[in-house]
């Protein structure tokens, strides 16, 4: 990867950063709060989704909803701000241990559930955003100015080697595991339970809502970022693809400031929430705790299962 292009894609990143700085007295206080507590609301939705999904696997255990909100904004706080969804582990384990008697497998499953809904929202936005002929094609990330997406749409051949050592190395965990498959797929399907009611999936996890064509446009762009998780946030990619789509609205200097600053607003309310979550509702003071208790809580249960933590006696 040239470093030149790592650090012209940088350098794009800052100039919007300070520009969104310079610019921090213009922006409206009240409409920025509101935008916020809209953006709480909506994660609590998704919370909500995600207790809900928890309950049909477990429906026998008694699941407080607070203990969710806290592991779904921790781990999103924690994804705001450090790069490759390390905060989605950090969900895992606050989830599991909030769910009395519960397995990683099937908490795991139950997050699997949850795509069902920004698949289908993010098909359709994907597909309305292309076809406003602002949206770059996939050939045009090559040109932006974001080194991690630029270097995988120039390196087609490097791509597809990258794609094929993901999936060799499933397959290769996956034949590890076969010996013990059946009980872990046993876990896994218990994750899905929902998906056996359409009714109740629909009534209580997918939640549609309507939008306007700019947010639409955003979302969309959020939705391609978001495959790439080498930045948090999609840093960088976020930036050169709105600059791109909005290029005919409005300056590209005012587009990439007001994507760097949502980006901050978002992950300091949310890096907020998500520690005050660990300090006030998990007991914890640091995500690195959060990660110790973990690694501490793998060994306990591999311990009480005869050191097989899929072994088919423990049940779900």
């Amino acid at each position: 990867m040239p470093a030149a292009d790592i650090g012209e894609s940088f350098r794009s990143f800052f100039d919007a950063v300070d520009s969104f700085f310079s610019n921090l007295a213009s922006v409206g206080l009240v409409p920025l709060l509101i935008s916020l507590a809209c953006f709480t609301a909506y994660l609590t939705l998704r919370a909500r989704a995600s207790f809900n999904i928890l309950r049909a696997a477990y429906p026998n255990e008694r699941i407080q909803f607070r203990e969710i909100w806290g592991s779904y904004f921790a781990g999103y706080g924690f994804n705001a701000v450090i790069p490759a969804r390390g905060g989605d582990v950090v969900r895992l384990f606050l989830t599991k241990t909030s769910v009395p008697h519960s397995s990683y497998p099937a908490v795991a499953a139950s997050f699997i559930v949850e795509l069902g809904f920004d698949v289908a929202m993010g098909t359709l936005i994907l597909i309305f955003a292309f076809t406003q002929g602002v949206f770059p094609k996939p050939p045009d990330f090559a040109d932006l100015n974001a080194f991690d997406l630029s270097y995988l749409a120039q390196h087609p051949r490097f791509t597809l080697f990258l794609l094929t050592v993901l999936a060799v190395g499933l397959l290769v965990i996956f034949a590890l595991l076969s010996a013990r498959a059946k009980a872990f797929w046993e876990r896994v399907k218990q994750g899905f339970t929902i998906l056996r009611d359409r009714r109740r999936y629909l009534r209580e996890v997918f939640r549609v809502g309507g939008s306007v064509k700019n947010v639409l446009l955003v979302l969309g762009v959020n939705a391609v970022s978001a495959a790439v998780p080498f930045t948090p946030q999609g840093a960088g990619v976020q930036q050169a693809l709105l600059v791109k789509v909005f290029s005919g609205t409005a300056e590209g200097s005012i587009v990439a400031a007001y994507s760097v600053g949502q980006q901050i607003a978002i992950g300091a309310l949310t890096f907020g929430l998500g520690f005050a979550a660990l300090v006030f509702i998990f007991r914890v003071r640091s995500f690195k705790e959060v990660i110790a208790r973990g690694k501490q809580d793998r060994a306990a249960e591999a311990a009480r299962k005869g050191d097989d933590p899929l072994d088919e006696r423990a049940g779900a």
